[in-house]
């Protein structure tokens, strides 16, 4: 039977992205297209492994007003929902993107809070599928409303149970849950300098600090650099992965694509230099797609030759 993955996503969001050639700040912009898709980093790992035909379940807080659209979705990837359902709307994600500048503009709202009702249901559906579900994904932000220790606690909770936890997360529920040592955590350089509480100036800087990490009980740290590429860290190897230049049509998503190809790469019992090709491939193919989408699986084994991995 092939192992099973559920992916928790405290904080979803309807991503509405926005084409806005020449966008500019304080004047009228026309909007040349536009596309709204289920979002929030859980969904994202969860539509990316679906695209790769595992088993995948989801889980998180889900406002009740405009769950339609994930509904369909999770529907479309052959996903099992297993959302909890809070009153009101699943808050909206605005990406605006520039084709001329070549950037990408985000504005981000902030989530229906849940309450103590909502967050007891959320424990006894993750206990739930901690019964079929072998890795468990957690990641995004917090709504409001919700303790930065509940990350800390879902790790310990699902290790006790002999899960294999990846944490994807910033700020202070991040920095709580460290010391629970996930399986694996991916954050860019801006959200380990922040873990940390200094610049990282070389990648040198961000090697020392991944295996500060490792010390502590965390096997995997994947830091993703942007065009630079990603530093892949085990106790036993660290490796850079280099990708191509690529025209990037959206970024949304790249870093949950990140991790759903190293979670792909050790369910294939990958070496972490090809764990690490297969990520950076992976984010490839959703840089060069609009919403949380990966082009063919043929697309994604053709781009990971193109990776480059150097050993440090």
């Amino acid at each position: 039977m092939k192992p099973s993955i559920a992916t928790i996503t405290l904080n979803p969001a309807v991503d509405q992205t926005v084409s806005i050639p020449n966008f500019r700040a304080g004047e009228v912009n026309r909007v040349e297209w536009e596309q709204s898709d289920p979002g929030g980093k859980g969904v994202n790992v969860a539509s990316f492994l679906a695209d790769f035909g595992c088993s995948v379940s989801v889980s998180g807080f889900l406002g009740k007003d405009n769950a339609e659209l994930f509904q369909t979705f999770f529907a479309q990837q052959g996903i099992q929902n297993r959302f909890v359902p809070v009153a009101g709307k699943t808050r909206v994600n605005i990406k605006i993107t520039d084709t001329l500048l070549n950037q990408v503009t985000d504005i981000n709202f902030p989530g229906q809070p849940p309450i103590a009702a909502d967050l007891a249901t959320l424990h006894r559906v993750i206990d739930d599928l901690a019964i079929a579900h072998d890795w468990f994904v957690l990641a995004g932000s917090l709504p409001h409303g919700l303790s930065p220790a509940i990350y800390g606690e879902l790790v310990a909770r699902l290790k006790a149970q002999g899960k294999t936890v990846v944490l994807d997360a910033s700020g202070e529920s991040f920095r709580q849950a460290i010391p629970f040592a996930p399986y694996a955590i991916k954050p860019n350089v801006e959200e380990l300098q922040e873990l940390c509480g200094q610049r990282l100036e070389t990648e040198a800087a961000i090697v020392q600090t991944a295996q500060d990490l490792l010390s502590k009980g965390i096997e995997c740290v994947v830091v993703s650099m942007g065009a630079q590429g990603a530093i892949f860290a085990e106790a036993n190897a660290i490796v850079v992965a280099r990708p191509p230049k690529i025209e990037v049509v959206s970024t949304v998503g790249a870093g949950d694509a990140m991790v759903s190809g190293l979670i792909m790469g050790k369910l294939r019992g990958f070496s972490l230099s090809d764990c690490a090709r297969l990520a950076t491939a992976f984010s490839m193919g959703a840089l060069s797609q609009v919403g949380p989408r990966l082009p063919p699986q043929e697309a994604i084994e053709s781009l990971m030759q193109e990776v480059r991995v150097e050993t440090l």
